[in-house]
């Protein structure tokens, strides 16, 4: 199975997928391409550290969603790449219908709280504002409603007494290191 990584960021759940692989733990998939929206962003160079090419893509003109001539950039980019999955790993826009009927039904997303509770932006501050005792992280497909697909798998973190915004997000961090690649495996097993 074919993954493409999609991310915004300094790469943290990629990096924990790519190690999975390294180890054999990604079952029967491999990562084929790393793209990123942003030029400079630490996933980017996570492709030297693994050996995976990392690429960015102008996803110009919109700044949070992914439409117009920046949305057919990354469609082309995807399809390039002949992925069978992929990856949203802390990618920072909102897929439009274009890419998402273009690859329907092999886009996941994670998540950092247990949807459907908090979903959208900060959703480790939401659960930690709500005071909620319990909060996770989930691993989803993608469809139009944000964070709303069908759910593959989701891990709790219990909010203890002592926690702090810092150290819950550590936790839901660790936590989403542990079960990204898990799902990912499963998948690859069930094709």
């Amino acid at each position: 199975m074919r993954v493409v990584i999609l991310g915004s960021g300094r790469g943290s759940n990629a990096a924990a997928i790519l190690a999975a692989q390294q180890s054999g733990a990604l079952g029967r998939a491999r990562v084929v391409q790393i793209f990123s929206d942003q030029p400079a962003a630490g996933i980017l160079a996570l492709g030297a550290r693994f050996g995976v090419p990392a690429s960015f893509v102008d996803p110009a003109p919109f700044k949070t969603k992914l439409e117009g001539e920046g949305e057919t950039r990354f469609i082309a980019a995807v399809r390039d790449a002949q992925a069978d999955l992929v990856v949203l790993a802390g990618f920072m826009r909102v897929l439009k219908p274009g890419f998402l009927n273009a690859f329907a039904g092999k886009i996941i997303n994670l998540h950092p709280s247990l949807l459907p509770s908090f979903p959208g932006l900060d959703g480790i501050g939401q659960a930690w504002r709500r005071r909620v005792k319990i909060t996770g992280c989930t691993v989803h497909y993608v469809t139009p409603e944000v964070d709303g697909g069908p759910i593959l798998d989701q891990t709790a973190v219990c909010i203890e007494a002592g926690d702090t915004l810092e150290s819950l997000t550590e936790k839901i961090h660790a936590a989403e290191h542990a079960l990204l690649p898990v799902v990912i495996a499963r998948l690859s097993e069930s094709r």
